[in-house]
């Protein structure tokens, strides 16, 4: 089966705090390490009442001092809502406390609504330059040019490796320009999802960084000791959906018995297809769905991201598809 990582956007339950959350993902990292995970990845999201990781490079140093060998990430950093310089240095400082340890996806979503990202002071057309700023950012990790006169310090040299992240065909097309790995959203987008896969492989160029693509999915998985509760604790995420639909964000509510009575027809078939490619089951079933997504896509490497009301929960789920098992 392909590799397999966890993507924590770092859930809020209804009637938790921020602490409460930050707390048990220390917890599931500290666990993922024993378990054979690949890579443990944070996304920055913006005025998000069930989020807990809009500061992710604090979050990430924050798991990193409380593990040994875990590989840990940003999946990812919205790079236009931060100049590239700063964001070097931030990466830069923990790839030097925990050398071998840090990578660096990208995104140009602002990863937020339109009224928050202007309390971001984040400029639209910002996203246009997105290329250049890559460049701009790997310019400042990479070691110190002849006559280079802005450095990042921490940051020159540590080479930190990126991801370009996409729910469309640009960041595919970036990171096959670019000869750099590349994570696709089809844990929330799926519908570009083949169309990105070709695009990316057909136009890749290596670099110094990649040889050959990667390819990395997103995908919701829920399990459980049976296929009834898993499908239970899923509603949890489809209530979740359903209310993003309806433009009311909020913290991550406790499972219901009847997802049915909750949304309407019309919220139902939006939210449906932004988890088109959610794996729902007990452990052995969750696994074979893994394993078979990842052979229909041809992909390198799935990213698991598990939102559960209970922590424990979310754990369970973790330690029921590891690789380990």
């Amino acid at each position: 089966m392909a590799e397999l990582s966890i993507l924590d956007l770092v859930p809020i339950g209804a009637g938790a705090t921020a602490g409460d959350a930050l707390r048990s993902s220390l917890a599931l990292a500290q666990r993922a390490e024993t378990l054979g995970y690949r890579r443990y990845w944070l996304a920055e999201h913006h005025n998000m009442p069930g989020i807990a990781s809009a500061a992710t490079a604090v979050v990430i140093g924050m798991l990193a001092a409380g593990t040994t060998s875990l590989v840990l990430g940003a999946g990812g950093i919205m790079l236009p809502n931060h100049a590239p310089l700063v964001v070097a240095e931030q990466f830069g400082t923990l790839a030097s406390l925990y050398p071998g340890r840090i990578e660096l996806g990208l995104g140009r979503a602002p990863g937020t609504d339109p009224i928050t990202a202007r309390a971001l002071r984040r400029d639209p057309a910002r996203a246009d330059a997105f290329a250049e700023e890559v460049q701009e950012l790997q310019s400042y990790l990479a070691p110190a040019r002849p006559g280079q006169r802005v450095h990042a310090v921490p940051g020159v040299g540590t080479e930190v490796p990126l991801w370009i992240l996409g729910s469309s065909l640009f960041g595919a097309q970036l990171a096959a320009a670019l000869g750099l790995p590349f994570s696709f959203a089809s844990h929330f987008a799926p519908a570009a999802m083949y169309d990105a896969i070709e695009v990316y492989r057909d136009r890749f160029r290596p670099s110094a960084q990649l040889a050959k693509p990667y390819v990395m999915l997103g995908v919701h998985v829920t399990a459980a000791a049976t296929e009834r509760e898993a499908r239970r604790r899923f509603t949890s995420v489809q209530q979740l959906f359903a209310n993003l639909v309806r433009g009311k964000p909020g913290q991550v509510p406790a499972p219901i018995d009847d997802i049915e009575a909750y949304w309407s027809p019309a919220e139902k078939a939006q939210a449906s297809h932004m988890l088109a490619h959610a794996i729902v089951g007990d452990g052995a079933s969750a696994r074979e769905q893994l394993a078979a997504f990842a052979q229909k896509t041809g992909a390198d490497e799935l990213i698991a991201v598990t939102t559960t009301y209970d922590p424990d929960a979310r754990l369970e789920s973790y330690e029921l598809i590891a690789p380990s098992r």
